[in-house]
């Protein structure tokens, strides 16, 4: 036994060791042109790791450009972590799909990556020989209204800049523009000559069909020092010199909304869109009053979250639906923006058996393959338990009072025909007595008045506090004539208040709960309805009764 644990202690060392010696391998970007360079990460947590990696695999398919490194120390809930990072500039050798090795450090190895080199078209020789330029393009000529379309500016320097440098920003009328991620800077070899190249991208979401023009931009910025080659000596640039260069203007055809498409759909052109759902907790299990929250996510390649339109609410006979707010986010990738929308409601069975749920259906026109698509969510089926702890005859303690009693139980309607009839004929005896019975002082209350019930009642309802507003509710509606269900089936404004504040207590949102509509609708119940105080403060009959 002794040895089996020393054996197991080694090999989860072992294990710990070699994974704090693992090296996470990242480049900037995926896809770059000939010529240009990319910058490969290699980064660990291991401070016993020191030097620099082996490099020399990469030399029979990459140039190494430079290295440098940075060492960080980072402060997390107290605890002290280390970070080395070793950024290596390659330049690629071939084009096409190349793939950089792994390369080790001591015992630690880093994972192999990919990245895809295209050709590149040969620089005019009067742009090449310009020591800055600017060029401008983008992934399509043409785009359907409201798709998008990426732009990209690279600004070419083979000289040095001050950080003074500038660039106009881009507005484009009848357009949304959104700005994906921040500047990169790299290296590019343009006929021999090393270039710094400054590249930013956006993506344009046209608002209207027709011919779109990009505008040209301009950057300036001023040179640090010039040394000119043979070639230029003559009309070189000199030190200190602020210079601007423009971009050229750029046609964007923008086709209306296919006729194919439905019209009683959303337009949605996206390159590629999926639909998913969760639940929390899972359903498998529910009962009659529970709360389920469902989540519905849709994500579109080549949209912003908010051009998403709201997903189908959950329409199921036997549910209360409850909407929370939706959530929107946008993530950059290198074909552009991924937008997504997070619909969520809280679903509370009220019945028992089985619940169904339709499908989800989204209508979308596929931008890469040019033609009309559907996702959808298949329709699925709640099987819905009675709920034990739920009371049918006497007014729950929870929000399951407004939910009304098990339709299911039928001899209770029995019954309480049965018990309505005794009580009736009991009060016709007890009454058809009391009229020979001299009068008498009525007895004392027990308990708090209805004054007191209602006071805490409209504290809580102007505190904002929904779980003492259900609370004084509860006290105040033992105290009425009829049930709380029957007086809001009978009045509306009481119906939709309680409907706000059943909201409030299972959703997210109940800290944002109103309670001033709930007070309105009960000062608002005709006074016969409610019950009063038969006797004064003092308790008294009225001296001069009338």
């Amino acid at each position: 036994m002794t040895r089996f644990t020393a054996l197991l202690l080694a090999v989860l060392l072992w294990t710990g060791q070699a994974q704090a010696a693992e090296l996470a391998a990242s480049v900037d970007r995926s896809r770059l042109n000939s010529g240009e360079t990319v910058d490969l990460t290699l980064e660990s947590t291991d401070v016993t790791l020191f030097g620099k990696p082996d490099l020399t695999p990469l030399e029979p398919l990459f140039e190494v450009r430079g290295t440098r490194q940075v060492n960080q120390l980072n402060t997390l809930n107290g605890d002290n972590r280390a970070t080395t990072r070793w950024i290596i500039t390659l330049l690629p050798k071939e084009n096409g799909s190349v793939e950089i090795p792994s390369l080790q450090l001591g015992e630690a190895r880093s994972q192999p990556l990919t990245v895809q080199v295209m050709a590149s078209e040969n620089q005019d020789t009067k742009t090449t020989l310009a020591p800055v330029f600017i060029e401008a393009s983008l992934d399509q000529s043409s785009v359907y209204v409201q798709a998008q379309a990426i732009l990209t500016l690279r600004i070419y320097h083979s000289v040095s800049l001050y950080d003074d440098s500038s660039l106009t920003p881009l507005q484009i009328p009848d357009a949304r523009i959104e700005t994906l991620g921040e500047s990169r800077t790299y290296e590019k070899v343009i006929n021999g000559l090393r270039h710094g190249v400054i590249e930013m991208r956006y993506a344009i979401f046209p608002q209207h069909s027709g011919l779109l023009t990009i505008p040209t931009q301009t950057f300036s910025a001023t040179l640090v020092d010039a040394q000119p080659s043979l070639d230029t000596a003559a009309s070189g640039p000199k030190a200190g010199k602020l210079m601007r260069v423009s971009s050229s203007e750029i046609p964007l055809t923008v086709k209306p909304k296919p006729v194919a498409y439905p019209a009683d759909a959303p337009w949605l052109p996206a390159r590629s869109l999926s639909l998913e759902e969760s639940w929390n907790p899972e359903p498998d299990h529910a009962q009659v009053g529970d709360s389920l929250t469902r989540s519905l996510t849709v994500k579109a390649e080549g949209l912003a979250g908010s051009q998403l339109p709201p997903l189908p609410a959950t329409d199921g006979n036997g549910l209360r639906r409850y909407p929370d707010q939706p959530v929107l986010s946008n993530h950059n990738s290198e074909r552009g923006l991924i937008g997504s929308r997070e619909d969520r409601e809280a679903l509370v069975p009220t019945r028992s058996g089985a619940i169904d749920l339709p499908m989800v259906n989204i209508v979308w026109w596929n931008t890469f393959e040019d033609h009309l698509e559907h996702t959808s969510l298949p329709a699925r089926t709640l099987q819905v338990a009675n709920n034990p702890s739920l009371v049918v005859d006497t007014p729950a303690t929870g929000p399951q009072a407004a939910f009304g009693a098990d339709s299911e139980a039928l001899w209770w309607w029995k019954l309480s025909t049965v018990i309505f009839a005794c009580t009736t004929l009991l009060g016709f005896g007890l009454w058809w007595r009391a009229r020979w019975q001299p009068a008498i002082l009525r007895a004392a209350q027990t308990g708090p008045s209805p004054r007191t019930v209602l006071d805490d009642l409209k504290r809580a309802c102007q505190a904002n506090d929904p779980q003492a507003t259900r609370q004084a509710l509860d006290a105040w509606a033992r105290q009425q004539p009829e049930t709380l269900a029957d007086m809001a089936a009978r009045f509306v404004p009481l119906s939709d208040a309680l409907d706000g504040l059943n909201g409030a207590l299972y959703s997210e949102t109940g800290q944002h709960w109103q309670g001033e509509e709930l007070w309105r609708a009960i000062k608002s119940i005709p006074t016969a309805e409610r019950v009063q105080d038969p006797v004064g403060d003092s308790g008294l009959p009225p001296l001069y009764p009338k």
